[in-house]
C-alpha cells in the first residue's frame, strides 16, 4: 500500500467534500434548496470514498502499528474528521433554511 497515495486520496476526497458542503450552504442562503441537497449528496459520496480509504488503512494496520504514522497522515485524518463534522452541520443548516423558506411561503399564502 503506497502510503503517499492513500494520504492524498483521503485529503483530496475530504477537501472536495468540504468544498461541496460550503457550496450547499451558499445555495441554501440563496433559497436553492434542491441544489443545496444535491451538493450535500455529492459531498457524502466524496466522504464515503475517503472513509473507505481510511478503513483500508486501518485494516492494513491490523491494530499492530504496521502503518507508519507521519504528520501528513495525521493531517489527512484531521481533515477527514473535520469535514465529516462540516457535512453534518451543513445538513442541519440546509434543513433549517428549507424550513424557514417553507414558513415564509406559507405566510404569503
Amino acid at each position: 500500500m503506497d502510503q503517499e497515495a492513500v494520504v492524498m486520496d483521503i485529503i483530496v476526497n475530504a477537501g472536495e467534500a468540504r468544498s461541496l458542503c460550503f457550496e450547499a450552504l451558499a445555495c441554501a442562503r440563496k433559497q436553492q434548496i434542491a441544489e443545496a441537497k444535491n451538493a450535500l449528496e455529492q459531498a457524502k459520496a466524496c466522504l464515503n470514498r475517503a472513509h473507505l480509504t481510511q478503513t483500508q488503512l486501518i485494516e492494513a494496520d491490523e491494530g499492530e502499528g504496521k502503518v507508519k504514522m507521519t504528520l501528513v497522515m495525521v493531517h489527512a485524518q484531521d481533515h477527514l474528521m473535520t469535514t465529516i463534522l462540516a457535512h453534518e452541520l451543513a445538513q442541519e443548516m440546509v434543513t433549517l433554511h428549507a424550513l424557514r423558506l417553507e414558513d415564509q411561503q406559507s405566510v404569503k399564502e
